[in-house]
């Protein structure tokens, strides 16, 4: 590759010569000439035309000295390295700028390379700080909004950075999740190169017990993954089923130890669609915007939970239900702030379940779901029996529909609310057994939790001496109660077929909802390989 040249010194020193001795041959005519060059190149790109304006044409990249030859080295080596972080590298046209700072001959030439490393470094700032796609392009339930840095601010940012490398590198996400989905990306595909994870396991079960060419088909298959030590055993011993636990638990699934369906499927994952995941998981990440420092709610749907992080450690977890996959009910992934909890809630039904679902009942029966109040527009309450459903349709159904507090309202018995557009909130619910099973997709959309108790007590531990009791004795009245978190918290809904813990092995789930599906395709699209081009 023609960038590779510029570790040999080229890139430090053509272009400051280029145009030392072009400010010598052209004087006073020089400095006119690249203005003019770099304003009708920038005229298509109003934030790049912009910045030049404000900063009177002077140059970032292709001045004479070591700044400017530090800025260029910078940028350069960056663009040489994007696929580690699961950007393309055809997107950035690295080896044509190159080409095209070597071949600069004029102050006209050095004008439009100013300009083409500007854009260059623009686009790398983006797509590495912010991501490179919109989610909501890729599918309509990742409704996060993207918080991207202002183009003219990166430029003077860069422009006043004492260490142009330091500052390149501060732009990915400074997490410890993006720092180790990365390592797991470069390690996987060293892995592939060397034949990934070998032959699949060629049956639906194995269980403690049975021995043969399948047990030694996935004895190597969980050595390769890492969750065996080596072993030369044909007997699917206490070995191999603590490491086929220790698989589960890393796969979200049921650690019975033994190797079903469920198990088998998800061994025979390929390591290059685990690869697909991480660089999934990279693009998340960058679309992200969290604190390292704090508390902070985060919910990921594919792993059916909802942890309190404390400065970047989880200090509790429980586990959750959420949206159906249905295309009206799938959960929504964004970020809010979390302001209180209520205990002993009113459900007031959403208008689509009370038309889609309880009119036709109503329509059936005037006394169905008898445990719903009607409220008119006055919010009096509405005799059902003066009333006739038949004339209503899903658009003019006139009346509200709520459920008093207790044990049987659909929200339990407290609720934890982050008031969105999206009417998503975390609640407790009376339907306890949905939590037992592997998958918990159940729900209209909103986060339902098993222990929704134990969650309001670490959110009340800062502001009360005595949470528990404090939480109860609230209960014990009955009455709805709205309780005020005294510090508002960061609430992150989001949607991880591959995260990392502290210790142990990278966690994969189910794509749930088929989100990450479409957002490998986008990647793809865009030029994103699995395995590197540029070594």
């Amino acid at each position: 590759m023609v960038h590779r040249m510029l570790t040999r010194g080229i890139l430090g020193s053509f272009l400051a010569a280029i145009f030392a001795v072009l400010v010598l041959t052209n004087g006073a005519q020089a400095f006119p000439a690249f203005k003019q060059a770099v304003a009708e190149a920038a005229a298509r790109d109003a934030d790049v035309a912009a910045f030049y304006r404000e900063s009177a044409y002077e140059p970032v990249w292709t001045g004479e000295g070591d700044s400017f030859v530090a800025r260029r080295k910078a940028l350069i080596a960056a663009l040489g390295r994007v696929e580690d972080h699961a950007l393309p590298a055809e997107r950035y046209n690295t080896d044509q700028l190159v080409a095209q700072m070597a071949g600069a001959r004029s102050v006209r030439d050095l004008g439009m390379v100013e300009v083409a490393l500007t854009k260059a470094y623009l686009k790398y700032a983006r797509d590495i700080n912010s991501g490179m796609l919109v989610p909501s392009r890729v599918d309509n339930g990742i409704v996060r909004e993207i918080q991207r840095r202002d183009r003219t601010e990166l430029m003077h940012s860069f422009a006043a950075a004492e260490d142009p490398k330091a500052f390149l590198r501060s732009l990915a996400p400074q997490t410890q999740e993006y720092t180790r989905l990365m390592k797991e990306k470069l390690r996987l595909q060293r892995l592939i190169a060397n034949g990934g994870w070998g032959a699949t396991v060629p049956v639906a079960k194995l269980e403690p017990g049975n021995s043969g060419n399948s047990v030694i088909a996935l004895r190597d298959r969980l050595m390769r993954m890492g969750f065996m030590q080596r072993s030369a055993t044909a007997q699917y011993d206490r070995d191999m089923e603590k490491a086929v636990q220790a698989f589960q638990i890393a796969h979200g699934l049921e650690s019975d130890g033994v190797a079903g369906k469920g198990t088998i499927t998800e061994i025979n994952v390929s390591a290059e669609e685990r690869l697909k995941s991480i660089m999934v998981a990279m693009e998340r990440e960058r679309w992200l915007t969290r604190e390292s420092v704090g508390r902070e709610i985060l919910v990921n749907l594919t792993d059916f939970t909802a942890k309190v992080m404390d400065d970047g450690k989880m200090t509790f977890r429980t586990r959750s239900v959420i949206g159906k996959n249905q295309s009206d009910r799938r959960s929504p992934e964004f970020s809010d702030t979390m302001t209180h909890m209520v205990i002993n809630p009113t459900w007031n039904v959403p208008r689509s379940i009370a038309t889609k679902e309880y009119l036709p009942m109503l329509k059936r029966n005037p006394n169905a779901v008898s445990y719903l109040r009607l409220v008119n527009g006055r919010g009096q309450t509405v005799d059902r029996g003066s009333v006739d459903f038949s004339q209503f349709t899903t658009r003019n159904f006139p009346f509200d529909m709520k459920q008093a507090p207790g044990n049987r309202n659909a929200l339990g018995l407290v609720k934890f609310m982050f008031p969105n557009k999206h009417n998503i909130y975390l609640h407790d619910t009376p339907q306890k057994a949905l939590f037992q099973r592997e998958t918990r997709a159940y729900s209209h959309g909103c986060i339902r939790l098993h222990q929704p108790f134990d969650f309001a007590y670490t959110l009340l531990e800062p502001q009360e001496s005595q949470p528990k009791d404090f939480f109860q004795k609230t209960l014990k009245t009955g009455r709805e109660t709205r309780v005020d978190l005294d510090v508002p918290l960061p609430v992150h809904i989001i949607y991880r077929t591959a995260y990392t813990e502290a210790k142990g092995p990278v966690q994969y789930r189910r794509d749930v909802y088929g989100r990450d599906a479409k957002i490998w395709n986008a990647l793809a699209n865009e030029g994103v390989a699995l395995i590197s081009h540029q070594g």
